[in-house]
């Protein structure tokens, strides 16, 4: 396969990871929800989280690693996001643009894709 990753692409695998970690996004904004105020970006952290997954989710955008890039960059070039159950809107399109810097890593790299503990 022609591109910038360094193993074979598996869709299969990345929707796994995206279930997981929306799972596990969604555990944590309850845990924060329950920390009240102290914990509010930490909520907004597990919701960027969520949407950024949730958004990835599905086997025409985790097919190709080209096309998960695609999906990314369509994310990225949004002017504002808007979600449920946030408390900063500012902090939030921080947080939201953190993760997708993330995943364009992980997919340029194809690496981590296969750690699916709820803490990583």
């Amino acid at each position: 396969m022609a591109g910038a990753t360094a193993k074979d692409w598996n869709g299969d695998t990345v929707q796994t990871w995206l279930e997981r970690r929306i799972v596990a996004a969604r555990a944590d904004q309850v845990v924060a929800e329950r920390g009240g105020r102290a914990q509010q970006d930490d909520c907004d952290k597990a919701t960027a989280e969520e949407m950024v997954c949730s958004r990835l989710l599905g086997p025409a955008s985790t097919a190709t690693a080209e096309a998960f890039l695609g999906v990314l960059k369509g994310l990225a070039d949004r002017d504002e996001f808007i979600w449920r159950g946030v408390y900063d809107d500012t902090r939030f399109d921080r947080h939201v643009r953190s993760y997708i810097r993330r995943l364009v890593k992980m997919a340029k790299t194809n690496d981590g894709f296969d750690r699916i503990a709820h803490y990583q």
